[in-house]
């Protein structure tokens, strides 16, 4: 059985990289930080719509932000980044066993 709070923990993450240009952004920002006007010169889209991606992606822990001087500058979560990797493991480990006896099972003589 799934452990449900780790589970609801996560659907907010899921929710979030399901935008194509928020899983960009955090590629993006897992090579370097940058500021919300910087990630705008980098993307076909308004510092406006930026700005709302990554208040999305820092309300579910995958990015903080940082103040320097005027600019803020944005940073991707490596430790949460984990944290949804060992999960994404975790459902794999379990699809893994489930098949290795489903086969097992169809190898066994009748």
């Amino acid at each position: 059985m799934p452990d449900a709070e780790f589970s609801a923990d996560l659907h907010p993450v899921f929710a979030a990289l399901a935008d194509d240009t928020r899983w960009r952004i955090l590629q993006r920002l897992g090579r370097s930080p940058a500021s919300a006007s910087g990630l705008a010169a980098e993307f076909t889209v308004s510092r406006q719509a930026i700005a709302k991606h990554l208040a999305v992606l820092e309300r579910c822990g995958l990015v903080t932000s940082e103040r320097a001087g005027r600019e803020i500058r944005f940073s991707a979560v490596g430790s949460r980044l984990s944290a949804v990797g060992r999960a994404i493991d975790a459902v794999g480990v379990g699809w893994d066993r489930r098949l290795s006896a489903i086969k097992k099972a169809a190898e066994r003589p009748q």
